[in-house]
């Protein structure tokens, strides 16, 4: 435990003077705009709160986590891909699994600090719209914490590939590549779910069971879903990853 703690701190120092903290609160502030500027008059009272939700959701959940994902997972290996880095690691005390989890761990935190300032910027939308009822606490949280952990599964998926490629450009061009047809993705009930690119969305714009595609499935049904491709890309890349030659 003593040695993943100070695994856990020496990526955390790693990040700490780089620039990727610039990222982390740059869709909540854009979904904070759009959710000041959303239009609700024509949403019955009831129903504003999930409007504007799903509408600051749409381009959060959609675009940006998954991108976001796959920047924060080819950048905690970046350091180790250059100049041998990989083999100066593992040359010191710890373990394989010990760094793979460490380094999951602090791509999974900067996606929980994603998500509490997307529910800060709901909170914010939500008095500057006078949303009827105050805050909806309780669709906030819903959607925040859902959308947080329907990024597990892509977060363990991304730092399987992140590890395994030496270049860092080539799996952020790819997962842009799979997060594009999202839209249609979430079309298909029967595709949607498998797809991890598509689960944030699901995750989040679920607030109430929703007309289309995938998102007309029971969120109990989604995150069934998303535990099982989660464990699947986890383990997958733990063991690759222990195993491989460095």
């Amino acid at each position: 435990m003593q040695s993943f703690t100070k695994v856990l701190s020496a990526e955390r120092l790693k990040l700490s003077k780089s620039f990727i903290w610039l990222l982390v609160p740059i869709s909540p502030l854009i979904s904070l705009l759009i959710g000041m500027l959303v239009n609700l008059d024509y949403a019955e009272d009831e129903l504003n709160s999930a409007v504007m939700i799903s509408s600051m959701a749409s381009f959060h959940a959609m675009l940006f986590l998954p991108i976001m994902t796959g920047i924060l997972s080819a950048f905690v290996c970046r350091f180790e891909h250059s100049g041998g880095g990989w083999k100066a690691q593992l040359s010191l005390p710890i373990t394989r699994p010990a760094l793979y989890i460490a380094k999951f761990t602090i791509v999974a935190g900067l996606l929980a600090i994603t998500q509490l300032l997307f529910a800060g910027a709901v909170i914010a939308a939500s008095i500057y719209q006078q949303i009827d009822g105050g805050i909806p606490w309780s669709l906030i949280l819903q959607s925040s914490i859902t959308g947080w952990i329907a990024c597990l599964p892509l977060a363990a998926l991304q730092l399987w590939v992140s590890t395994s490629w030496s270049s860092f450009a080539a799996p952020l061009t790819i997962n842009v590549m799979l997060t594009l047809p999202n839209i249609l993705i979430l079309n298909s009930a029967k595709y949607g779910p498998f797809y991890p690119w598509a689960q944030p969305a699901m995750a989040m714009l679920i607030l109430d069971e929703q007309s289309f595609g995938a998102m007309t499935l029971p969120l109990e049904n989604i995150l069934i879903t998303i535990s099982g491709s989660f464990l699947l890309f986890f383990l997958g890349g733990l063991l690759h990853f222990s195993r491989k030659e460095i």
